[in-house]
Formats: C-alpha cells, sequence, structure tokens
C-alpha cells in the first residue's frame, strides 16, 4: 500500500513499514521483510472474510477475532508450524501497538490484539548439523569446472567458515571483505547489528577468484557477491535449492546425510558445533555467531552427543561395559563397593 491510499489503514500501514520499523524501531531489512509478508497475508485473509478488496479494509477491521481466525489458519490451511504462527502474532502485535498510538480511538480494540497470548509449543527438534565427513562430502560433490559451480563452492564455504545467517551471506557486498591478512568480513546481522568474522586464507582467495569473474561495474565497491545466472543477487530459496542438490549428490559419499533434513541454517548450527567440540568458549561461541544471548547459543552445548560421550567417559572412567559385556569396576568389592565410594 501506498500513502496515497485512501483508508486511515492504508496510511498507517505505509508509515508503519516507510518510518516506524525501520527508522523509530531500527530493524533490519530482513525482520522488516518478514513482517511484511505476515501483513500481505493477514490483509488477504481479512478482505476475504470481510467480502470486499484489500483497498476498502479500514481500521475497526483490525480485531483479536479477526486476527484468532488467521492465526488458525495459517495452522490448519498452510501448516505453518507453531513457532511460524507466534512469529506472525509478533509482528501484528507490533503493528497493533503502532496502530494505538496513530488512532487512540481504537484503543480498546487494539489492546485486545496486544493481549493474544503466544502458542506454546512441544520442545525444540535436536539440532540437525553435519559432521566433517559430511561437510567434506557436500563440498566435494560440486563441480568447481563451471562458473556456477566456483559460486557455490565460495557460497558454501563461506557459509561453513562464518557460520552466518544465509540472508547475512547473501547481503554481503565487496565493501565488507577484507581479503589480506587478517582475513575477515563485515556481517549485517539482526536488529542492523554489525560484527567482524574471520576467515580462512583459503576463503579469502575463493572469493577473490569469484570477484574476479564478474563484468566491471560503475561501483565496485558495492557490488553483491553472490549472484545467480542471470547476475541478480542470489536468494534464500536459491541457496536451499543449491544445497539440497548437492547434499543429495554426497549422499553416495555419505549415506548419514540420507537421514538428516538438511537446510541452510544447518550450515550455521555445524559451524557452532564445530567450535563448540574446538574448545571455543560459549561466550565466543555467541558474540561469532551474533546471538542475542548465551541462552541462545547454549543449546549447542546440549546438542552434540560426540561431547556427552566424551564427558561420561571423564566422569565415569571405569565404569563401562566390556567388550565380553561385564562391567568394570575401579573398586574392589564389585558395582556396591564402587557406589559406596562415591
Amino acid at each position: 500500500m501506498t500513502q496515497q491510499q485512501s483508508t486511515a489503514l492504508g496510511r498507517s500501514i505505509a508509515r508503519f513499514f516507510q518510518e516506524y520499523l525501520p527508522t523509530l524501531r531500527g530493524m533490519s531489512p530482513h525482520t522488516i521483510r518478514s513482517y511484511r509478508d505476515t501483513m500481505v497475508l493477514f490483509l488477504r485473509f481479512a478482505a476475504a472474510k470481510r467480502g470486499g478488496s484489500i483497498e476498502t479494509l479500514d481500521v475497526h477491521d483490525i480485531n483479536a477475532d479477526r486476527l484468532g481466525d488467521f492465526l488458525t489458519s495459517l495452522e490448519k490451511e498452510r501448516g505453518n508450524s507453531i513457532a511460524t504462527r507466534n512469529a506472525r502474532l509478533a509482528a501484528m502485535h507490533s503493528f497493533a501497538r503502532f496502530l494505538i498510538a496513530e488512532h487512540p480511538e481504537y484503543m480498546g480494540t487494539l489492546q485486545q490484539i496486544v493481549g493474544l497470548p503466544f502458542k506454546r509449543g512441544q520442545r525444540a527438534a535436536p539440532v540437525e548439523y553435519l559432521e566433517e565427513p559430511e561437510i567434506k562430502s557436500v563440498l566435494e560433490s560440486i563441480n568447481r569446472g563451471t562458473t556456477s559451480g566456483r559460486r557455490d563452492y565460495a557460497l558454501f564455504s563461506l557459509m561453513f567458515n562464518t557460520g552466518a545467517r544465509v540472508q547475512e551471506i547473501l547481503d554481503l557486498r565487496v565493501c565488507d571483505l577484507r581479503l589480506v591478512s587478517p582475513c575477515q568480513v563485515h556481517l549485517h546481522g539482526k536488529g542492523n547489528k554489525i560484527r567482524l568474522c574471520p576467515i580462512w586464507r583459503r576463503t579469502a582467495q575463493l572469493l577473490q577468484e569469484l570477484i574476479a569473474t564478474y563484468p566491471p561495474s560503475d561501483n565496485p565497491a558495492d557490488q553483491r557477491i553472490f549472484l545467480n545466472d542471470h547476475g541478480a543477487p542470489l536468494t534464500r530459496f536459491g541457496v536451499r535449492y543449491l544445497l539440497r542438490k548437492y547434499v543429495d549428490m554426497a549422499v553416495k559419499e555419505a549415506p548419514t546425510l540420507a537421514d538428516k533434513r538438511i537446510h541452510p541454517h544447518s550450515l550455521r548450527h555445524s559451524t557452532a558445533i564445530h567450535l563448540l567440540k574446538a574448545g571455543v568458549d560459549i561466550a565466543t561461541i555467541s558474540q561469532w555467531l551474533g546471538h542475542s544471548g548465551l541462552n541462545v547459543t547454549m543449546r549447542y552445548a546440549r546438542a552434540d552427543i560426540d561431547m556427552k560421550r566424551q564427558a561420561l567417559e571423564q566422569v565415569f572412567p571405569n565404569v563401562a561395559p566390556s567388550a565380553s559385556g561385564k562391567m568394570i569396576v575401579g573398586h574392589d568389592g564389585g558395582l556396591l563397593g564402587w557406589l559406596s565410594s562415591l
């Protein structure tokens, strides 16, 4: 909707996306796009329920009952997860608070929207990540003899190297890279937060070779790093498609991949797990990944079965089944004696 929209709702939506979110709230373009997608879905739903067009909707059409029906339709008709449903609700909470300031005459109705609770879902599924042999197989499945293959190899090498979110990688421009020692990238994360991330010299070389293949431009420093075959910026859907293709190809060399649901965010999980295995402390990993807090990062400490196994062996080194199936006990007196010594 534009500012020329005739209804008060249309004008408020324009100010919400053009002024409030980017300027007053300082939200990242990625978050704003997510809010936009929510708004489009809701407006279509509300217009269909009202039996009119989106352009005729007004502030009085935004109410808790309609939003509740919308949230239900997301789960039942669109098959959205509880997490996605709650993310849509968070966007509408923010919009309702904005509307209260814009149209205080609707405060009572809009406060009911703000009061709609988030839905409690099932416990989060285990973190899905790639082991080192699987990472190697995925990278080796890429044909680096083609232009697109060299791009894909650089793309996934950088994602494994940095653990960055896929949109952070796709937003990278030449000016965000330092390809001489110390090699590093500027990543623009959530909330417009910028962080530095070191990269391997080999990754820097791959990026340098990729950039060298692009035709000259009027503003080379502003050139996006990862482009599709038509010269347009690569999209998240494009990355997901490419990763799926290479994972399917890598299954022959790494059969364990067949049992995993790998998506672009899995590469971020993989980086976090391997940093943890290498002994990097949680606080450093949290800053590396651009997490909002340590609690987000702690899930990786709970995810890795190898680290749990190593911890068990360190705590109970002499109380494990032997090859013969008999328990090895480090104290005289059998199991009872060992338990008594604790």
